[in-house]
């Protein structure tokens, strides 16, 4: 099969929003009156991003799952996208079903794949998305005020804690990672709650690399500090249920996290997973207090758990508060790809 035979067989769906789409030197697209473009790219590289053996079609939901995230942080509206493959070789039971993944997520939030492109090589992914927002309307990472109330969606720690255990680095039952696993292979980007955020929060982002390390950059972007009180931390049944005894269990968990490990006492596991696992693609946003009420609102109204975790200072820093009083440190605050 040629490479155009490939891109026609599996990539080639009908794009009537773009001016022009697939199978032309480049894509046409039109922005509606009054609308900006958000436009972002994520790469997933196989044995850094995912396990060379990853379920294709789950592969090809979290591909575009990712970069959806990216518009949800910008409160942007999915468009369109471009799609780049580097393929080790030819496997069409493989494209049949990562298309599948890719297309299924796709249609269900209006997305059209309007080209890219394919070559031989080591397994990457990379995806282009593009959105519209009202103009002047964007979730940014500069808005941050002292006093904002700060929030996340969803739960946080189930994708960390489902790689620990396909790394070995921790055990799970059955139950456990059946429970945790979806958060990690087929994360759900929060593109409602973001739209809906307009004009509500001051600041956003979507948490990828860990909640302290991508809080980190609202912070620094707004240049302000923060504090955070660990027990509002939303975590699922699963982490909150494990034994997290001192020794081996936590000191595994760990080693993955952070590139030079000391295991520390009960209650460390949960923190990793929670303040620096990473994966999680939530949202972190910042919003008044004054309008507390209404995030609370959105959140019945999105049947989304929203949680208020801490309050941006005008001091540099982040503090994160134990409940029993101290501080909790750790050695890395997510995950850094140069690091």
């Amino acid at each position: 099969m040629s490479e155009f035979s490939l891109i026609a067989r599996y990539f080639t769906r009908p794009t009537p929003s773009a001016v022009l789409g697939v199978g032309d030197d480049a894509a046409l697209l039109r922005v509606a009156p009054g609308m900006e473009l958000a436009v972002s790219t994520d790469m997933l590289v196989s044995g850094t991003h995912f396990f060379p053996d990853a379920e294709p079609f789950l592969l090809g939901h979290k591909t575009l799952a990712v970069n959806l995230s990216d518009l949800a942080a910008m409160g942007a509206v999915p468009r369109w996208a471009t799609l780049a493959l580097s393929l080790p070789g030819e496997d069409e039971a493989w494209l049949r079903a990562f298309s599948s993944g890719f297309f299924a997520l796709a249609e269900s939030h209006g997305v059209e794949l309007i080209g890219g492109d394919t070559t031989r090589g080591p397994l990457n992914l990379s995806v282009t998305i593009m959105g519209e927002v009202p103009s002047g309307t964007a979730l940014r990472r500069d808005g941050a005020k002292p006093c904002d109330d700060i929030w996340v969606s969803g739960a946080l720690g189930d994708a960390a804690l489902a790689l620990a255990h396909l790394q070995g680095r921790v055990t799970l039952d059955a139950a456990q990672f059946a429970a945790c696993a979806p958060a990690l292979h087929q994360p759900q980007p929060r593109l409602a709650l973001g739209q809906a955020l307009r004009g509500l929060a001051s600041a956003a982002i979507d948490i990828s690399d860990g909640l302290l390390a991508d809080l980190g950059h609202i912070l620094e972007r707004s240049q302000v500090g923060a504090e955070i009180e660990f027990a509002a931390l939303p975590s699922s049944a699963v982490l909150r249920s494990l034994p997290t005894r001192d020794g081996e269990a936590a000191g595994s968990l760990v080693a993955s996290l952070t590139p030079a490990p000391s295991p520390g006492g009960s209650g460390e596991l949960r923190a990793r997973c929670i303040l620096a696992g990473g994966d999680d693609y939530e949202l972190c946003f910042t919003a008044p207090q004054a309008r507390r009420a209404e995030v609370e609102q959105l959140a019945q109204r999105l049947t989304l758990p929203l949680s208020r975790i801490g309050v941006i200072k005008s001091a540099p820093g982040c503090v994160v508060c134990a409940a029993e009083g101290g501080e909790i440190r750790l050695e890395a605050s997510g995950y850094d790809h140069f690091a």
